[in-house]
């Protein structure tokens, strides 16, 4: 059931980053955030959630030996801010203007953000599959056991 715990988690973090970018699309024309900030497109850091390190370099074992039940999935280590310099658009009847008739937009590019959806929806579909992949693996293994008996 590990293989499935794992996929899970992977799950989980793309689920969660499929969010953020649409928070980020959906917010790609929005001059203010709630706080009276400009928004500021997001982006989810994930990574291991054990050290990855340590399935690499122990000693004493093949390159191709991992410990299996070290293997602990993935997960969300948090959601970072782009620091980018915001987008201005010269729109001098907006409320939102300066003295300039400049306005301040996220620097949030359109379809950096779609190509990003699309990969990110593409590794939840693959670990979907491998969720099933190995959901089977485990329905054979229970009827070969009850033929075996």
């Amino acid at each position: 059931m590990k293989a499935m715990a794992i996929s899970r988690t992977a799950l989980d973090v793309e689920w969660r980053r499929l969010e953020i970018i649409s928070e980020n699309l959906a917010n790609m024309n929005t001059t203010r955030a709630a706080n009276g900030a400009l928004y500021q497109a997001r982006h989810l850091v994930s990574g291991p959630k054990a050290d990855f390190e340590a399935h690499l370099d122990r000693p004493g074992t093949a390159a191709t030996d991992v410990d299996l039940n070290s293997l602990q999935g993935v997960a969300v280590y948090g959601v970072v801010a782009d620091n980018a310099a915001p987008h201005l658009v010269h729109e001098p009847g907006n409320p939102q203007a300066d003295a300039n008739g400049m306005v301040a937009y996220p620097a949030i590019d359109h379809a950096g953000q779609m190509l990003l959806m699309l990969k990110t929806s593409r590794a939840y579909e693959a670990n979907i599959v491998a969720m099933n992949a190995a959901r089977q693996m485990y329905a054979k293994a229970l009827e070969l056991g009850r033929h075996s008996s």
